[in-house]
């Protein structure tokens, strides 16, 4: 259904047409300075640990008494986004996404000073014996994107994540940046990064809904509304692999 436009125009005018929408120029800048937002200077942390499956319960609890002291540490310019278990996807697996208020220099001053916090050192090593496997990276917003905020629950999240072809960075933010305002009439868009250490060319969309078919139900609608199936149809070309996760939030989240 995503090889038809839905206006009935020739696909080479459609793509004609696509070069005049927020086109860059790659070669004038860094893609990040292009496609970050430019207003603020936040810096995002996405932490995945895949925890042993006995402990999950007692990593959860030890995440709760611990991360909320540094989220309100006024002295620690970096605040907790969200924190999850994975519902569906990958299983025992914890998801934590940081924001640090002033970039990398506020990221350094962070960890500083976490390593002169005896009890993060103590959660640190109590937690490691939890894990599995624990990777992080470190990811920028795009300016587009709506910047993610607390918000009251019951609610479920999904965090897609898109492995893209190198050198494809900037035709997906063209895209995504009209793609946006099709997936926002019900207030679904939580955030929108792209990786800029650790696993490169990586783009996350984290997304918020009532339930599964509340999911279901908005994902169906943008189809028809026209041009979602035309830019659907573009971005895909962009992508090598993609990934969706299904999480639940814990209690001290920020996202509910």
């Amino acid at each position: 259904r995503g090889l038809v436009s839905s206006a009935g125009r020739p696909r080479e005018d459609s793509w004609l047409k696509s070069l005049f929408v927020r086109k860059v120029d790659p070669r004038k800048d860094a893609h990040s300075n292009l496609l970050a937002k430019r207003e603020t200077s936040s810096l995002y942390k996405l932490q995945i640990h895949n925890v042993k499956p006995e402990c999950l319960d007692a990593y959860n609890k030890l995440c709760q008494e611990v991360l909320p002291k540094i989220h309100e540490e006024k002295h620690y310019p970096c605040a907790l986004v969200g924190t999850w278990n994975t519902w569906y996807g990958e299983q025992d697996q914890a998801v934590h996404l940081w924001r640090y208020e002033g970039g990398y220099p506020a990221l350094n001053e962070v960890m500083n000073k976490l390593r002169q916090n005896k009890e993060f050192t103590e959660f640190r090593k109590e937690r490691g014996n939890m894990l599995l496997s624990r990777k992080n990276q470190l990811l920028l917003e795009f300016s587009f994107w709506n910047e993610p905020v607390p918000r009251e629950g019951p609610n479920i999240y999904e965090l897609r994540s898109y492995q893209l072809r190198p050198g494809t960075m900037i035709e997906w933010g063209n895209y995504w940046a009209r793609a946006i305002r099709f997936r926002q009439d019900n207030n679904e868009a939580v955030g929108g990064f792209f990786s800029q250490i650790g696993q490169l060319y990586m783009v996350h969309h984290l997304w918020a809904y009532k339930d599964l078919q509340t999911r279901e139900d908005i994902r169906n609608a943008a189809w028809h509304k026209p041009g979602w199936d035309e830019l659907v149809y573009y971005t895909v070309p962009l992508i090598q692999e993609m990934e969706s996760r299904i999480m639940i939030p814990l209690k001290i989240s920020p996202l509910q």
